[in-house]
């Protein structure tokens, strides 16, 4: 993709998938480029989010990142902390994430999700501070009403989390965690 291309992309704007009262809101640090491209969350080749959610019994069957218009039907929703698409989130800005943490909070208590699962230590870090704890499971933290639990990211740069199954184990930590919440 040429630089003008990409310029153009990164302006894009993904829409985020929310419902009222979701069970779980999924925040992702941005979009990259290729999702910003076709519209779609995690839409990056090789990104195995959606397949982690199926396989962690999120959501019922497979699904690709073209049937993330689905999640709000099953009350899962999905946004991100910084809405500029980028190659890397390295390429985010401070005002990036201040934006993004202003739009968040504001869509949190608009939509009042049980759970705010970070996708990614990152995207915690960038919503709570720096010094914030940023490994996966549940935080102390709430946001408003909503507990707040961190999932891998599924980024198959995620040297941490390498494998599928290194991922799968915290998804499927949420899952059980989030549905004890409800009971």
């Amino acid at each position: 993709m040429d630089r003008e291309r990409a310029a153009a992309v990164a302006l894009r704007r993904l829409p985020a998938r929310l419902c009222p009262r979701p069970r779980i809101l999924f925040v992702g640090i941005n979009p990259s480029l290729t999702s910003a491209r076709v519209g779609h969350h995690f839409a990056g080749p090789g990104n195995p989010f959606y397949r982690l959610l199926h396989a962690a019994g999120l959501i019922p069957e497979p699904f690709t990142f073209a049937d993330d218009v689905r999640l709000p039907a099953l009350r899962l929703a999905l946004t991100n902390i910084a809405e500029r698409a980028t190659r890397e989130a390295a390429e985010l800005t401070r005002d990036d994430y201040a934006r993004g943490r202003r739009r968040l909070a504001r869509t949190i208590a608009r939509i009042r999700p049980a759970v705010v699962a970070f996708v990614g230590g990152t995207a915690y870090r960038q919503f709570f501070g720096p010094s914030a704890s940023a490994g996966p499971g549940p935080k102390p933290e709430r946001i408003g009403d909503a507990a707040v639990f961190v999932v891998p990211n599924p980024s198959g740069r995620n040297a941490a989390f390498p494998g599928f199954g290194d991922k799968l184990v915290w998804y499927r930590g949420l899952r059980d965690w989030a549905e004890g919440l409800s009971r």
